[in-house]
């Protein structure tokens, strides 16, 4: 069994005899806490938090993270409290304990929205001090190792658990030792049949390459060794998970995904990697387009190193992987090798630089979820965000911003800044415009063009990859729309009240407040918020609020209706919609209807559709159109025509000498000589229609045309 003795040996490589005493310290104060208590195996518990911080050791983590890992079920399980803890062994340590009691609770049993949460203090915690999480993971880790005394439904619960949040936040954060073990652990969990398979298919694979193995190691050695060039060359397995999913995602047979040697060649410095590369090409030639620059360009999460694909004897696949010693250490360790190299009182400035992508990530967590509606739209946008392939493009200063495959124009405006996203009207890329759709490639350069008065769009939602865009959007959607349907809610009201001769300036304030706590509403701008929406009856309200505001009750027949009808201008945004049933235009007599959630619907007053609403009259509005209106509206057409060559060609350039736009066109073959053409086009107005339907009708081949809206 290990001990506590074992681990001060293991510590005695790279900690000073006094933080090593402190940790022993802790162990006994974990011992003594424990006592009497044990895990599902029959074993002292004291044994987890032991193992636990043994891996920490592994990883070279500093004395408080170790003590931690001792102490880190002390609060959870014993009734020990935190300030006993800080007096004991300081606040520091405290803090950590504390943290990661915290996230002990994340359950993906029952409630979705309880694990979100759960996962937002995992968040949190991560802000206040990163080795929280790190201790989580270790502690994660062993008990993943020891899942064999509980029931298989909890040991799959577990493991999924694992798999889609603690694996990943590992591998965000670089801990690929980690995030290696945990996901095989998981796998063998949750396929125990299949993970068996595969292990021993790899075990008799292994055996049989050996002799094919040894010989391409041994020539990249002895190549090395003729150019004077340091370097460790190591084989490389792929484990257990990797494997399953190439053969079911690539469709891969075993053999074809174990034809594939891997190779580590571990230089001294950044100088010799790019010539071992340079030797290694010359030993055997290079598949092309399989060449990969992760020391000019690092991933997200800090990992650095060349890889490259080469044809080896008789055309059998080799993948090398070269970089310096550091980079690995980073590789396996992550954000964990800045203790590492400040155990030993230096600092690397890979290190350091992955401690800083680290940081902006739990910065760029803690944005998402200031700006999500609730918990589970958060802990979505960080599961899509934890995996990203990445591509690289550049700002025009030349700074290097990286984003996940498939990201587009908007996605890198983001990425810049949220309130660039949020203004972005236009973009060029290489210095041509393009539309902010587009799908970036890495190399790519990229101005964003912005507007004061731009606003996010909702049909960004539908290509927008990352999460911090997709939440961005969301958040200046909904703030859009609050001030929306304020203002519109407020407009509605001053009506209403007006058909009873009140301003609502003359209303109090004891008067709105008696109203508010009537209707259970936390301020008026809520109230007006509610009536915009249409979830709140307008003509109610007001009835109620003049009542109040008289002190008497008033009879129905008291109102009087007001000339002063809704003024529609085009450019009200979210609360205000135009029906796609009629196609309203400026000039058209209009009706308004109230839906729920959605603020005004505009229609044509002749809109078949209206009449199933006309049996709730108080959701009805009459609206006029403003004189100043300056946006173009879509209308529908059906065209009778002949059939004839350029006909499309002549429509088009007919309606674009009339000054407007083809949204859509569509031609549907009615007979030989007669075609039915639909057309979209985005009008001015009324008038505006009129005199390109005057035109078009002046073509003779153009028989009957119809204004398309039931």
């Amino acid at each position: 069994m290990f001990t506590i003795d074992d681990l001060s040996d293991r510590l005695g490589g790279y900690l000073p005899a006094e933080e090593i005493q402190q940790v022993r310290r802790a162990f006994y104060y974990a011992e003594q806490a424990h006592d009497g208590q044990r895990r599902r195996s029959g074993e002292p518990y004291v044994t987890h938090p032991l193992a636990v911080a043994n891996i920490l050791a592994n990883m070279h983590m500093d004395h408080q993270s170790l003590m931690a890992a001792m102490l880190h079920d002390v609060i959870e399980d014993t009734g020990v409290s935190k300030d006993a803890l800080a007096g004991q062994f300081g606040d520091a340590v405290a803090e950590l304990v504390d943290g990661v009691s915290k996230l002990t609770q994340i359950t993906f049993e029952d409630k979705a929205v309880a694990q979100a949460e759960n996962f937002q203090k995992m968040v949190m915690a991560m802000s206040r001090d990163i080795r929280v999480i790190i201790v989580k993971l270790a502690d994660r880790l062993h008990n993943m190792r020891t899942l064999g005394a509980l029931r298989p439904d909890k040991k799959r619960r577990i493991a999924r658990e694992t798999l889609e949040i603690y694996a990943r936040v590992a591998s965000r954060l670089g801990i690929n030792t980690i995030r290696v073990e945990l996901e095989d652990l998981s796998f063998q969990a949750i396929h125990p049949m299949r993970a068996e398979r595969i292990k021993r298919a790899v075990a008799s694979a292994r055996g049989n390459r050996r002799s094919a193995i040894r010989q391409v190691q041994n020539a990249l050695q002895t190549r090395l060794d003729e150019h004077e060039l340091k370097g460790t060359v190591i084989g490389r397995q792929k484990h257990l998970l990797s494997i399953y999913r190439k053969m079911r995602d690539q469709r891969k047979s075993f053999a074809e995904i174990m034809d594939v040697f891997g190779f580590r060649i571990i230089a001294d410095d950044v100088d010799s990697c790019y010539r071992i590369l340079g030797m290694v090409h010359n030993l055997y030639k290079p598949v092309p387009g399989r060449f990969k620059d992760y020391i000019a360009i690092p991933k997200a999460n800090g990992y650095q190193s060349l890889h490259t694909t080469l044809f080896g004897n008789s055309g059998m696949p080799i993948e090398v992987q070269i970089r310096t010693r550091e980079m690995e250490a980073m590789a396996n360790n992550g954000i964990a090798a800045h203790w590492l190299y400040k155990a030993g009182q230096t600092s690397h400035p890979i290190a350091e630089g992955s401690r800083a992508r680290a940081r902006e990530w739990v910065k760029g967590l803690l944005e998402m979820q200031r700006h999500a509606g609730d918990s589970l739209e958060f802990i979505e946008h960080v599961k899509n965000d934890l995996f990203p392939d990445d591509i690289y493009v550049f700002t025009p200063k030349g700074d290097i911003m990286e984003l996940p495959q498939g990201a587009t124009v908007i996605d890198f405006a983001y990425a810049v800044h949220t309130e660039i996203g949020n203004t972005c009207i236009a973009c060029r890329i290489d210095r041509h415009l393009a539309p902010l759709s587009s799908r970036l490639e890495s190399g790519q350069t990229l101005e964003i063009i912005t507007s004061p008065g731009g606003k996010p769009n909702l049909a960004w939602l539908n290509f927008v990859v990352t999460a911090k865009a997709r939440s961005a959007i969301r958040h200046a959607l909904k703030h859009q729309q609050h001030t929306e349907a304020v203002q519109l809610g407020r407009r509605l009201l001053t009506k209403a009240l007006g058909e009873f001769g009140v301003h609502l300036e003359d209303v109090g304030e004891d008067v709105m407040a008696r109203l508010l706590k009537e209707m259970e509403l936390q301020s008026e701008p809520a109230l007006l918020e509610a009536i915009g929406l249409g979830n709140r009856m307008t003509q109610v309200i007001a009835r109620r609020l003049v009542e109040l505001h008289r002190g008497e009750r008033i009879a129905h027949s008291e109102a009087t209706e007001d000339s002063s009808r809704v003024t529609i201008s085009g450019v009200e945004g979210m609360v205000i919609k135009f029906a796609r049933c009629c196609h309203p235009l400026p000039g058209d007599p209009i009706i308004g209807h109230l839906s729920v959630g959605k603020g005004i619907v505009v229609h044509r007053a002749e809109c078949r559709n209206l009449q199933e609403l006309k049996s709730d009259p108080e959701k009805l509005l009459t609206l006029n159109w403003s004189d100043t209106i300056d946006e173009d509206f879509p209308v529908a057409l059906r065209l009778e025509v002949e059939s004839r060559r350029g006909l499309v060609a002549e429509l088009a350039g007919l309606i674009t000498d009339a000054d407007a736009n083809i949204e859509r066109i569509g031609i549907e073959e009615r007979d030989a000589r007669l075609s039915i053409v639909n057309l979209t086009l985005s009008v001015r107005n009324r008038t505006h229609l009129a005199r390109i339907i005057k035109r078009l009708r002046n073509l003779s081949h153009i028989g009957k045309i119809s204004r398309l809206g039931n």
